[in-house]
């Protein structure tokens, strides 16, 4: 017989003794990871030292996963102070293992995380978010199957035969279907979109020598792009469910992207396209680097390959 929908995974967390251990944090575990893999691997071809990344990341993790559960307890209070619910709703404000992480809050915050620990190891900021542009939306696409352990974040009904099945206990408060229904599966949606953008980043910049943030401003632009119309899907209830008839989510895409799309066209007519290096002046990061020998190349010698290598000036990674 042919199952025609996608089947929700019966549980999302299994228990290591009395340690649950939560589907949705692995997702958002091994989606860092990548990133930071990604990220660290660009970094290097851009002229910066192996480990920068993985260092910055200590300090923008952290920020990004705060600013993203603030970004959705703000855009989504009454789910957690509204009608009364008291302590008890205060607490589910910071259990962050069932769901709701707002991206641009995360983006956001991310961000400021890691100026901060740029600026302290004489980083430029712009030459970094290019490097790590392409591993943010490899991490989203990872991470957004948390959404699919913990049934949450679908689309309305559907009749296609990938749709997504949800057991009834999580469907949206207040709301009922007939028996059988499945929904559009939004999370996949997504993931794929980010993996399509992946590439198309990676390609971009490979064939443009893209840099003084257009990288960045790129990756707004095709996240957005996407996630205008999945939003447009979510069944899900928030606060700000509607404005001016769309979406808190959609008008935050169209937004966005008119301001990364103005950004990529005002960057790009200034020249030279590269910082000419992705550190601050009279930055030092060892004793080799007085000479200039290391850590301190433009990031054009440091994608240089030797001719005779047959390879090209960038990765798989890139």
């Amino acid at each position: 017989m042919i199952v025609e929908y996608i089947p929700s995974p019966s549980q999302g967390v299994w228990h290591l003794g009395p340690v649950p251990i939560r589907a949705y944090a692995l997702c958002i575990i091994a989606g860092v990871v990548a990133a930071i893999w990604v990220g660290e691997r660009r970094w290097v071809a851009r002229g910066g030292k192996h480990g920068e990344v993985g260092d910055i990341a200590i300090l923008a993790v952290p920020f990004g996963l705060v600013g993203a559960r603030l970004y959705h307890v703000a855009t989504d209070h009454d789910l957690y102070f509204g009608g009364g619910k008291g302590w008890h709703g205060f607490l589910g404000a910071f259990e962050i293992w069932h769901g709701g992480l707002g991206i641009w809050g995360g983006v956001a915050a991310g961000a400021l995380g890691a100026a901060i620990a740029a600026k302290r190891r004489g980083i430029r900021m712009l030459p970094l978010a290019d490097a790590v542009a392409p591993a943010l939306l490899l991490a989203q696409a990872i991470g957004r199957w948390g959404n699919y352990f913990n049934q949450e974040l679908y689309g309305r009904p559907t009749t296609l035969p990938w749709g997504l099945k949800i057991d009834p206990s999580n469907w949206p408060q207040g709301k009922t279907f007939p028996p059988g229904t499945v929904f559009h599966p939004t999370f996949l949606y997504e993931s794929l979109w980010d993996l399509g953008s992946f590439g198309l980043v990676l390609w971009a910049d490979r064939r443009f020598n893209l840099g003084r943030g257009r990288v960045f401003a790129l990756y707004v632009m095709a996240y957005t792009a996407g996630r205008g119309w999945i939003e447009s899907l979510r069944i899900d209830t928030i606060e700000l469910n509607n404005v001016l008839g769309l979406r808190w989510g959609v008008w935050m895409s169209i937004v966005l992207f008119v301001l990364a799309l103005g950004y990529f066209v005002w960057a790009g007519r200034r020249r030279p396209s590269r910082e000419e290096s992705p550190y601050l002046d009279g930055h030092v990061t060892g004793p080799e680097d007085a000479d200039g020998s290391a850590g301190g190349e433009s990031p054009g010698d440091a994608r240089e390959v030797p001719a005779d290598t047959g390879a090209s000036s960038t990765d798989p990674a890139d």
